[in-house]
C-alpha cells in the first residue's frame, strides 16, 4: 500500500529485541524512545506521567503531516481495514490496490472441519506453545493463519466475543479460545 510501518516504544534497544524475537520476528522496523527517555511520545501527546506511552497509531502523508490518530486501549486495536481505508483515501492509487485486494479477500474459502484446527498467527507466543504441546503429544493438526484468511479472522472473531484471539481451536466442533493447555488435555485425552 505504498506505507512504511514503525513501531516505536519508550523501552530500551535490547527490550524491543526480545519482545520482537518473542514474536518470532516482525516485519518492520522498531525505534527505541528511550533516550531522552520518551521524547518522541512526548511530543506526540501519548507519553502517560507514569513514563510509558498510550497504545496509538499515527498516520503520516509523504509531507510528515499527521493525518491520522488513533489512541486506544492497550488491549484493542482497530481493524486493518479502517487504516487501509484511511491510507485508501490519502492515495488514489493505493485505494485502487486495496479494492482489488478487497475483491479477492471475499472469495468463498471453505475453513476446515473436523480433527484438530488452530486458528493461529505466525508470531503469536501461544501458537507456538499449542505448536510445541501437539507435536510432543503426536496430536496431528492443521493450521489456518487468520492474517492471511480473512474468513478465518471473521470466524475466530464470532467465538471470541469480537476479537481476534489467537490460538482459538476447533476439535471437532468444541471450541476453546485462546492457550489454555487444561482445556486442551481434556478434551483431547483420548489421544494423549
Amino acid at each position: 500500500m505504498n506505507t512504511q510501518v514503525l513501531g516505536i516504544s519508550v523501552d530500551s534497544e535490547p527490550c524491543l529485541n526480545a519482545w520482537a524475537e518473542s514474536l518470532g520476528g516482525i516485519t518492520y522496523p522498531l525505534l527505541s524512545d528511550f533516550w531522552p527517555h520518551g521524547e518522541i511520545a512526548k511530543r506526540y501527546g501519548v507519553l502517560r506521567g507514569e513514563g510509558y506511552s498510550e497504545r496509538a497509531i499515527f498516520i503520516l502523508d509523504k509531507k510528515g503531516i499527521i493525518r491520522y490518530i488513533d489512541i486506544h486501549d492497550i488491549d484493542k486495536q482497530p481493524e486493518n481495514g479502517v487504516l487501509f481505508d484511511f491510507i485508501g483515501r490519502m492515495d488514489p492509487d493505493v485505494a485502487g490496490r486495496y479494492a482489488a485486494m478487497q475483491v479477492q479477500s471475499q472469495e468463498p474459502v471453505e475453513l476446515p472441519h473436523g480433527g484438530v484446527v488452530m486458528y493461529c498467527t505466525s508470531w503469536c507466543p501461544g501458537c507456538r506453545k499449542a505448536r510445541y504441546f501437539f507435536n510432543e503429544h503426536n496430536i496431528p493438526y492443521r493450521e489456518v493463519d487468520i492474517t492471511t484468511v480473512p474468513a478465518a479472522a471473521e470466524q475466530v472473531k464470532k467465538w471470541a466475543g469480537g476479537n481476534r484471539t489467537t490460538p482459538t481451536f476447533d476439535i471437532d466442533g468444541t471450541i476453546i479460545v485462546d492457550w489454555d493447555e487444561s482445556k486442551l488435555r481434556e478434551v483431547l485425552k483420548d489421544q494423549l
